[in-house]
Order: C-alpha cells, then structure tokens, then sequence
C-alpha cells in the first residue's frame, strides 16, 4: 500500500483547520456563558480586534449598495444586541476581583447566528465535493474578499463584530467605576447571590 503525499497533506491540513475552527467555537460559547473574571487587559485586545476587522471589512463593503446596506444592517442589530446584553450584565465581586454574567440569552442568540452561518457554510462546501471544516475556513469568514461579496456572510459579521465591540466596550467602561466599590446594585457580592449565578 502506498500512501500519496498530497493526499497525507490534504488530510492534515483539514485536520488542522477544523481545530482550530472548532477551538475558536467552543472558546466562543465558553466566554458568553455563565460567570467571567474581567480582565481588562484582554478586552481591550479584543475590543481592537473587532474594531479593526470591521474597520477593513467595512472598507471593502462600502464599493457596493448591497455590501454597505448589509454592513449597516449588521452593525445596528449588533449595537442592539449589546446594549440589551449590556442592560442585563450583573457584576460580582469576590476575594478583591471583579466579575462580570452576561445575559444568557443574548448570548445563545449571537452565538447561534455565528454557528449558523459555519454550518451552512460547511452544507455548502460539502455538496460542492470540498470535505472537513477547512473549506469553511477558507470560504466563509476566513476571506475578506469573500465575505465582503456575501451580504448574509458580511451582515453576520458586523452583527458579531457591532456586539462584542460594543459589548466590550461597555464592560470596561462599568468595570473602570465598580472597581473596588462595594455596595447595592449592580455590583453584587458573590456570598450572596451565588459565585455561579
């Protein structure tokens, strides 16, 4: 039996891929969910993640109405979504570190839209003859041209990119003058209303 090289590396290379796109998945649902220690320092590099992507997928969507209309489109449910989640953050503080509980629901919304697209992408690839999550990766959100082209692709991005920047956004705003305070709503304790409310 002889085993071809091109095909070993077409192997590994979808092997490799679809981790790192279900890594970023499972990363994804696990910081929407449940109590999160806030640290500053890592929502502002996401905060500038975000801000740039959309900044150069914007630049991109503005040569086309439908691109600058689905951009738009995104960006406004997105800054929606997170001034909702941000109306239903509770923060908590315990042993002096300040933590913060994101709205649930808010959550599994912008997580299933996000999950959607990937899934149809991945239907897409498939009965198009390209296998394993790698097709995904470079077809779907992995382009800017690409996505630029796809209003549902692009209009998918800035709700993602409108929420968490936003989102983000407001956490470190609060979490700048609840820092250290202690008293009634919205900064909470954690003995009294449970570390994993």
């Amino acid at each position: 039996m002889t085993w071809d090289v091109a095909k070993i590396d077409h192997l590994i290379g979808t092997a490799v891929s679809s981790g790192v796109v279900l890594f970023f998945i499972y990363r994804r649902f696990r910081h929407t969910f449940g109590r999160q220690l806030l640290r500053r320092g890592r929502l502002k590099l996401r905060l500038g993640l975000f801000a740039a992507a959309g900044a150069v997928l914007l630049a991109h969507a503005l040569f086309s109405a439908a691109g600058a209309l689905a951009g738009a489109a995104g960006l406004g449910i997105g800054a929606g979504l997170a001034v909702w989640a941000a109306r239903h953050t509770r923060f908590q503080e315990e042993d002096g570190k300040l933590y913060y509980v994101p709205h649930t629901y808010t959550g599994m919304v912008v997580s299933a839209l996000f999950l959607g697209r990937i899934l149809y992408r991945f239907a897409a690839r498939f009965s198009a003859g390209q296998s394993g999550l790698a097709g995904v990766a470079a077809g779907g959100f992995g382009s800017f041209s690409s996505a630029s082209q796809n209003p549902a692709t692009l209009s998918i991005f800035f709700v993602l990119a409108g929420y968490y920047a936003g989102y983000y956004y407001y956490l470190l705003r609060e979490s700048g003058s609840l820092k250290g305070k202690k008293g009634p709503l919205p900064l909470e304790t954690a003995a009294a209303n449970g570390a994993g409310a």
